[in-house]
């Protein structure tokens, strides 16, 4: 049976077999009460879409009353057995009745024309049902709900006709929590009433003073993750080292791509991409690049393998950017041991949200961006998201112009009280005239500007379609299914001139390719989950299955000879002839790959963690192509991924870890070197990490910081045969080791910061012809980061905040052989913004001091960039 056949069949098996358990599993009956985790979570804000409040009431609010006053607290978590809408003569009550005597202490947080409160250490307990809803409670107010957000928390959200609802909070003694709306002219919120003042007409309930801190910590500080786990787990309780990039610091720095997101995590540096090609770049993680040739390339998106190197990404689709670092072939199969990029998006929200954004910067850069977001039935069964954007800019050289097209729709389906099913597609359309060329030829330096190749005949075009689903489904609060579907589609058409050799010192010889390729990426998942006890110890279970389909089809002609050297000295761009090719060449190659896993998170006591888990592939890889250009190559591999960890926790704040992981890698199919002298496969390197550190959080939990030391080791690394120069055998190895700080957090209110340092030692330790003790391509020894923005909180100028951020690269190896190496660079970027009510205005300046250096051989980085921008959330 050929491989595609098996891999239609396999994948529709997949979706069958996942889509049937989860719909005809059917929804709880009638009557039934329901922990509806699952509707909670799709309700929470994403962190990037929290509107900042307008005045100091809109943000943390907590009660303070003399503890002896309180009675003792049931279990921790309080039962709210009645929720009450009363019409006053201003607006609507809602009561949230309680008979215990915690006090319920909600966090606020404003989205667009709705206000929030998420109250943690509750659940919700009506005699009618998981919730509690009501439309059109009183002028001038659309609809207030209350909802089981977590298993442990409950939500708030009540959503004005034209504005924000000013809001009071009571706690009514033997009562519970009372929220007061009135409905709102502005989006501000008025503030609480001097301390020791009542609410008129309140004599009967006990205002309790407002003590208000910032909740926008949270924003800087996320303190879950679900890519080292593919469960939403505690970064405190993971055992390895793991850090997300919220989308607040993304829309603070104002990145373009992903690989500028990362530059705040310690350990991971830029490896380049396609020259002026937005939307396309590559990392290396813990001194190992992320794979290029074998469509995973060590980046996935919402916890699928992408296309990685090749594949476009939008910035303005990604709600917040997790990087695991170490080997993750645990869970997601063949991959580097550096470790991942897993860009998480925005999804679908429950209450209106629509955002106006326009950008304009130097270098004729201009960018406008819309994104909206609302429920298309009133019962919140049918949830939409939309995004799109229009990227357009100058390049660094001479001639080069690049533009980027994004369209991004997402439906989610609330298909009963248990089951959803999301839908999405993204559409990306890459185009560059005249694509920027190597600003670096035999280790000679051009200028910024000037144009190394001939312009005509440097053009790049790239269309990356993605679509897919996943689909949800509940067995009870302890079990559910997850079935999911993912595809990439990316047609490339790259025609590019480009300097070989100089000569002379002065005369570039210039030759010519044309191609076009095709990535074609298909994922399938199903796993299941579940949580369970033995005796005093409690179990979180994952057992999945999944499969990858990637083929690369390439056709085109390379070595064009019969174009005039270029005079660096004296360019002359005109009048050139057409090239004449001298072969034309056409490939296919085809990967397929299964993978089986399980893992258990074990609480052997509430202190005490174990992480515990393995996987097994198979790898199918089929090259294929013209003979005299390249032999055809067929292989077949398996390998067993294990993890084992341990997390102590001596205390609420500090956790030390443990942790052992290995991973693996199939040789590239996408090349022509990858047999021994007998035409036989190579192996598939191996990686193996050992890893210990630190986790805690200080200054009342505000910051968190995780140190981490580990050691990687990768063999079966290809090395030349000492016999026949012109082979290569499997006897290398190489190793990195290092030590990683990373710190992110609030300091004192409204002043936030992430800071990361990195010692990295990546060095060669076997080969045949590299010398032991060379260092690894591209790997700086020291890197650190440092960002940083301030917010004034009250006054005239309340909303004005200012940003600084310090990047530091140390030297770097230009290449393996250790030949020339990459000098050292120290950026300074600066922000400037403004955000009160729906209004956010920012000038962000990349390079303030326009410093001239390269990310890797070629790839020279911006100089001086200035973008301003303004949007409106309403």
């Amino acid at each position: 049976m050929s491989l595609g056949r098996l891999s239609v069949r396999l994948w529709l098996a997949i979706v069958v077999v996942g889509g049937a358990i989860a719909l005809l599993c059917g929804t709880p009956a009638k009557g039934e009460k329901v922990g509806d985790i699952r509707e909670a979570n799709k309700n929470l804000p994403q962190l990037g879409e929290v509107e900042l409040p307008a005045t100091s009431a809109q943000t943390l609010v907590q009660t303070a009353i003399d503890p002896s006053s309180v009675a003792p607290d049931q279990g921790g978590v309080v039962s709210i057995t009645g929720v009450v809408a009363n019409p006053t003569d201003k607006g609507v009550e809602i009561v949230l009745q309680t008979t215990q005597g915690k006090i319920l202490q909600p966090v606020t947080l404003v989205l667009g024309r709705t206000y929030i409160a998420n109250i943690p250490d509750a659940v919700l307990a009506l005699p009618q049902g998981g919730e509690f809803r009501q439309d059109n409670p009183a002028n001038g107010i659309n609809r207030v709900r209350v909802t089981q957000a977590t298993a442990n928390s409950i939500r708030v959200a009540v959503t004005g006709e034209t504005a924000l609802p000013q809001v009071q909070l009571y706690d009514a003694p033997n009562e519970g929590l009372v929220f007061s709306f009135t409905p709102g002219t502005s989006a501000a919120q008025t503030p609480p009433p001097p301390e020791g003042e009542t609410q008129p007409g309140k004599p009967t309930v006990d205002e309790q003073e407002i003590v208000v801190t910032d909740e926008q910590d949270e924003g800087y500080n996320p303190s879950s993750a679900s890519t080292a786990t593919r469960t939403d787990t505690p970064l405190r309780d993971i055992p390895q080292s793991i850090q997300v990039v919220p989308r607040q610091v993304l829309e603070d720095r104002n990145v373009r791509d992903v690989t500028q997101a990362v530059e705040t995590v310690s350990g991971v540096v830029e490896s380049g991409g396609v020259l002026g090609t937005p939307g396309i770049g590559s990392s290396i993680i813990r001194g190992f690049a992320q794979a290029t040739g074998d469509g995973g390339g060590g980046t996935l998106r919402n916890g699928f393998r992408d296309l990685g190197f090749w594949g476009l990404s939008a910035i303005e689709t990604v709600e917040q950017v997790e990087v695991l670092k170490g080997p993750a072939s645990v869970l997601f199969g063949a991959l580097e041991p550096g470790g991942i990029i897993n860009v998480v998006t925005k999804q679908p929200l429950s209450e209106p949200y629509y955002k106006l954004e326009f950008e304009v910067g130097n270098r004729n850069f201009y960018q406008p961006t819309i994104d909206f977001s609302d429920p298309l039935t009133e019962d919140d069964t049918l949830l939409y998201r939309f995004i799109s954007s229009y990227q357009s800019s100058d390049g660094i050289q001479d001639f080069v112009k690049s533009n980027l097209l994004t369209i991004a729709p997402t439906i989610t389906l609330n298909l009963g009280d248990r089951t959803t099913l999301n839908l999405y597609y993204e559409y990306l359309n890459s185009l560059v005239d005249s694509t920027e060329q190597n600003g670096r030829i035999n280790n000679t330096i051009f200028p910024r500007d000037f144009y190394p190749g001939y312009p005509q005949y440097n053009s790049f075009e790239a269309v990356t379609q993605r679509y897919g689903y996943t689909l949800k489904h509940e067995f009870s609060d302890n079990w559910q299914i997850r079935n999911a579907f993912g595809a990439n589609n990316s047609d490339f058409e790259d025609r590019r001139s480009y300097g070989s050799e100089l000569v002379d010192d002065r005369f570039l010889v210039i030759t010519t390719d044309d191609a076009e390729f095709s990535w074609d990426n298909y994922f399938a998942q199903i796993d299941l989950l579940g949580k369970f006890n033995t005796g005093s110890i409690a179990h979180q279970l994952l057992v999945g299955f999944d499969y990858n389909h990637v083929s690369n089809i390439q056709e085109g002609f390379v070595g064009a000879t019969n174009l005039p050297n270029l005079d660096i000295l004296n360019p002359n761009y005109d009048n050139i002839p057409e090239p004449i090719f001298s072969s034309f060449f056409e490939t296919r190659d085809t990967i397929e790959s299964y993978g089986i896993y399980i893992q258990d998170q074990i609480s052997l006591l509430d202190n005490l963690k174990v992480l515990i888990g393995g996987r097994f592939d198979w790898v199918s890889s089929l090259a294929e192509g013209d003979p005299d250009f390249r032999p055809n190559r067929e292989s077949n591999n398996n390998a067993f991924s294990p993890r084992f960890g341990l997390v102590y926790q001596p205390s609420d704040t500090v956790s030390l870890y443990a942790s052992y992981s290995r991973s693996f890698q199939p040789p590239p199919v996408f090349g022509l070197f990858n047999a021994d002298g007998e035409g036989e496969p190579f192996e598939p390197t191996k990686g193996t990490q050992y890893e210990v550190g630190i986790k805690t959080d200080f200054l009342d939990k505000r910051l968190s910081a995780t140190l981490a030391a580990y050691q990687i080791t990768k063999t079966n690394v290809t090395t030349p045969d000492p016999i026949d120069s012109r082979l290569s055998i499997q006897t290398g190895e190489q190793r990195s080791q290092g030590i990683e700080l990373d710190v992110t957090g609030e300091i004192l209110p409204g002043w936030k910061a992430i800071a990361s340092y990195a010692y990295t030692d990546a060095e060669v330790t076997e080969d045949n012809t590299t010398p032991i003790g060379n260092k690894l391509q591209g790997v700086p020894e020291n890197q650190a980061s440092l960002w940083t923005t301030y917010e004034i909180q009250s006054g005239n100028l309340e909303g004005l905040g200012f940003g600084l951020g310090l990047f530091y690269v140390g030297n770097r190896q230009g290449d393996l052989d250790n030949f020339f190496t990459l000098g050292d660079y120290f950026r300074t970027d600066a922000a400037l913004y403004y955000r009160r009510g729906q209004l956010n205005a920012a000038v962000n300046i990349r390079n303030l001091f326009d410093v001239d250096y390269f990310d890797s051989f070629s790839n020279r980085q911006e100089p001086f960039t200035i973008v301003g921008s303004v949007s409106w959330e309403f």
